[in-house]
C-alpha cells in the first residue's frame, strides 16, 4: 500500500513538473537552478530536448547520491527523474504544448509555483526528479535546514550564471522569482498548507485565561509549572495550539486581562490530534 502510495505521488508530481517546464519555463528560457537549469541553457544554444539533457547531465549526481542518500532512494529518485523527463519532452516536444502566457512576470510566478507543488508532491513519495535536488536533500540531511533552502543554496550558482550564458541581466532575475515561489511552495507541500499557532503563555491569572482558552475557543493545552528567573517566583506556564483565525480573539483577552503577561506565537505546521487535520498529502 505504502509502496503503491508513493509511486502515485511520484507520477502525479513528475506530471506537474512537466507541466511547469512545457507551459512556463522553456518558452522563456527560465532558469530554476540545478541540472535542469543547466539543460534549460543547453536547450537554448543547441534545441536538444530539455528531458533528455537532463536524463545525461543527471548521471553523476545520482552515483553522489548512491554513496549518501542510499540505494533505496536513489532507485525512487530515479524512477522520479526519469519520468519527469519524459513528461517534460512529451508536452514540450511531442505534444507541442503552447506557452500557457507571453508575461515573463505571469510565467516566472506560476512557473514557479507549479514547479514547487510538483516537487513537493515527488518528495513526499520518497524521491526526488534529480540534480540539485539530491543535493539539496544531502544538505537538509547533514546540516539540519529546510529542504527548500538546501535547494535554494544549490541552485544560486546556475541561476547566477544564467546571466551570463543568455547574455541578459534579466534572465537570472526571473530565475530567482522562480527559485523562491518554488522554494517557498516545496516547503508549504511538506510542511503543511494550514498551519496553525503555537502559543506559550506566562501569566499570573493562568486560570482566567485557561477557562477562556477551554470554553471560549474550544480549545485545549497543556499547565507547566514554570519559575520566573528575574523574580525567583513560582507559577505556571500555559502551552496551546490554535487555529491562526482564533490568534486575534486569545490576544484581546490576554490584552485584557493581564496586559503585563508573556506571550510567544509560532507558526505551527501539520498538527495531530483531535481537533486538528493533517494536510491532504501525507
Amino acid at each position: 500500500m505504502e509502496k503503491t502510495k508513493n509511486a502515485l505521488l511520484i507520477l502525479l508530481g513528475c506530471t506537474i513538473n512537466g507541466l511547469a517546464y512545457a507551459l512556463f519555463l522553456i518558452p522563456h528560457h527560465f532558469v530554476p537552478g540545478g541540472v535542469s537549469g543547466i539543460a534549460i541553457i543547453l536547450n537554448y544554444f543547441s534545441a536538444l530536448p530539455v528531458g533528455a539533457l537532463i536524463l545525461v547531465l543527471n548521471v553523476p549526481v545520482f552515483l553522489l547520491g548512491l554513496k549518501t542518500m542510499g540505494k533505496k532512494y536513489v532507485l525512487n529518485s530515479l524512477a522520479g527523474m526519469v519520468v519527469s523527463s519524459v513528461f517534460i519532452d512529451l508536452f514540450n516536444k511531442v505534444l507541442k504544448l503552447p506557452s500557457a502566457t507571453d508575461n515573463p512576470v505571469l510565467a516566472s510566478i506560476y512557473g514557479g509555483v507549479m514547479l514547487g507543488v510538483g516537487l513537493g508532491i515527488v518528495f513526499r513519495g520518497r524521491a526526488s526528479t534529480g540534480g540539485s535536488d539530491i543535493i539539496g536533500m544531502i544538505l537538509s540531511k547533514y546540516t539540519g535546514m529546510s529542504l527548500g533552502y538546501g535547494i535554494m543554496i544549490t541552485d544560486f550558482v546556475v541561476i547566477s550564471a544564467s546571466g551570463f550564458a543568455l547574455h541578459s541581466l534579466e534572465a537570472p532575475l526571473y530565475g530567482y522569482l522562480v527559485l523562491f515561489l518554488s522554494t517557498k511552495v516545496i516547503d508549504m507541500v511538506l510542511e503543511g498548507w494550514n498551519y496553525s499557532k503555537l502559543v506559550i503563555i506566562t501569566s499570573t491569572r493562568t486560570d482566567e485565561i485557561a477557562d477562556f482558552i477551554l470554553r471560549g475557543l474550544d480549545r485545549s493545552g497543556t499547565a507547566l509549572r514554570s519559575r520566573s528567573l528575574y523574580l525567583s517566583r513560582e507559577g505556571e506556564l500555559i502551552l496551546t495550539v490554535i487555529h491562526r483565525k482564533q490568534l486575534a480573539d486569545l490576544r484581546n483577552f490576554i490584552k485584557k486581562t493581564d496586559p503585563e503577561a508573556f506571550v510567544i506565537i509560532n507558526d505551527t505546521y501539520d498538527v495531530l490530534g483531535k481537533g486538528f487535520k493533517s494536510h491532504l498529502i501525507t
